[in-house]
């Protein structure tokens, strides 16, 4: 499905410091500004006509991934590269990438991945929609920033620059709505403030990552997972975004760990209750008519219950909870894998604590948390996530020091 080269690379990017030039009253990290992105790429997309949202998926990836390995370089300046030294600077980040992506999908998605970066003309919409986006989510960053930066003498050259750029996209109908501080606008807001909670809040940890930017990584592994049961192309997309926003309502409700939600009888049944009242009193009104009904399907809304994580179709228009969704392998299902993104969401909290016990940052919380979360891995579909996390593991350096809880 995936293998712990790239997962470094992937979680690397939460460590990848932006405006590191300016003071912040918060950190920004590039992995909670590449979620922002995919979440307003969703919005944008879903809003305009004849955009294929694998494309915008696979698009997306390929550029998360390429800003990861010229993490050292500005985004202006990177910009400015790319138009004098392009062939080169892809060629040396497929040079980067080419040993861990040649396994993906029988070598075809390093294959994508070349035709992307060395063809402007491949998947033409959905990189002006990703543009956009990444533009939008930038904005949003810069107001922070802009708040503890006013005494800075270019600030407003700054700031100029910023407000300017958005007339580049205004031919998209999400964009004259969120410039323009609409309905849409509150759900970007939300979704970006979940950069601001962290997980594992209850112990320290290297590197830190916050709810928006897991949202992101669990999408990533949904993607790969989908690909390696050849999932069709709805079935893709409907994995990937409900990974992406399987954690929203946590912007209204905080994050509840685990040990608490499930230790006091009936708290978990009560908190999704809650969750549901919220969702359709703050969310559901700012979403635009025409797609409220999918992104309830993707948040997990079903009748008088939330499960984000139950394997789900639409059958004639009617939402079905199914034992499995490989039989409904078609577009017009929309199936949803939900046990297997459950497993994508354990094995990225797998990886948050390994990788800090990795960094010598360990605690009595982390340790209990990755023998808890391996108790639960399985194999869902012929994918062993169980087996991935143990090569993780083993890239890490953390499987023999701590062969003992982990029961490996």
């Amino acid at each position: 499905m995936i293998n712990p080269k790239i997962i470094e690379y992937i979680f690397s990017s939460a460590s990848i410091q932006r405006w590191n030039d300016y003071p912040r009253m918060v950190e920004l990290v590039e992995l909670d500004k590449q979620a922002h992105k995919f979440v307003i790429a969703y919005f944008i997309a879903k809003m305009e006509k004849d955009i294929n949202m694998t494309h915008l998926i696979e698009a997306g990836i390929f550029e998360f991934l390429r800003r990861v390995v010229v993490t050292d370089i500005r985004p202006d300046v990177f910009r400015n590269a790319l138009q004098k030294k392009k062939k080169e600077i892809n060629s040396w980040v497929i040079g980067k990438l080419k040993t861990s992506l040649s396994d993906i999908d029988d070598g075809n998605f390093l294959q994508k991945f070349e035709e992307y970066l060395n063809d402007e003309s491949t998947y033409q919409k959905e990189r002006f929609i990703l543009k956009a986006a990444s533009y939008l989510s930038t904005r949003w960053e810069f107001s922070i920033v802009y708040q503890t930066s006013q005494f800075l003498n270019d600030i407003e050259n700054v700031k100029k620059a910023v407000e300017e750029e958005i007339e580049d996209y205004y031919e998209l109908i999400a964009v004259r709505k969120i410039a323009l501080n609409k309905k849409l606008a509150k759900v970007i807001d939300l979704s970006g403030r979940l950069r601001f909670q962290k997980r594992w809040a209850q112990t320290p940890r290297i590197p830190e990552t916050s709810v928006l930017g897991h949202m992101l990584t669990v999408a990533i592994f949904s993607y790969f997972y989908s690909l390696k049961v050849n999932a069709c192309p709805k079935r893709l997309e409907s994995n990937f975004f409900c990974a992406l926003f399987h954690d929203l309502p946590e912007a209204l409700t905080r994050d509840i760990i685990s040990p608490v939600k499930y230790s006091v009888d009936d708290l978990s049944e009560i908190i999704s209750e809650y969750e549901i009242a919220k969702i359709e009193e703050e969310i559901l009104p700012n979403i635009p008519e025409n797609m409220k009904g999918e992104f309830a399907y993707i948040l997990g809304l079903m009748a008088d219950k939330k499960d984000e994580f139950l394997d789900r179709v639409i059958d004639n228009g009617e939402i079905k909870s199914v034992e499995s969704v490989s039989g409904y392998n078609l577009d017009k299902y929309s199936a949803i894998d939900g046990q297997a993104l459950k497993q994508c969401d354990k094995l990225s909290a797998f990886i948050e604590a390994s990788l800090s016990i990795s960094h010598g940052i360990k605690s009595k919380e982390l340790v209990s948390g990755k023998k808890e979360i391996i108790k639960g891995l399985k194999t869902i579909n012929g994918v062993d996530f169980l087996s991935l996390a143990r090569d993780i593991d083993e890239e890490f350096g953390t499987s023999g020091q701590h062969q003992s809880f982990i029961g490996f």
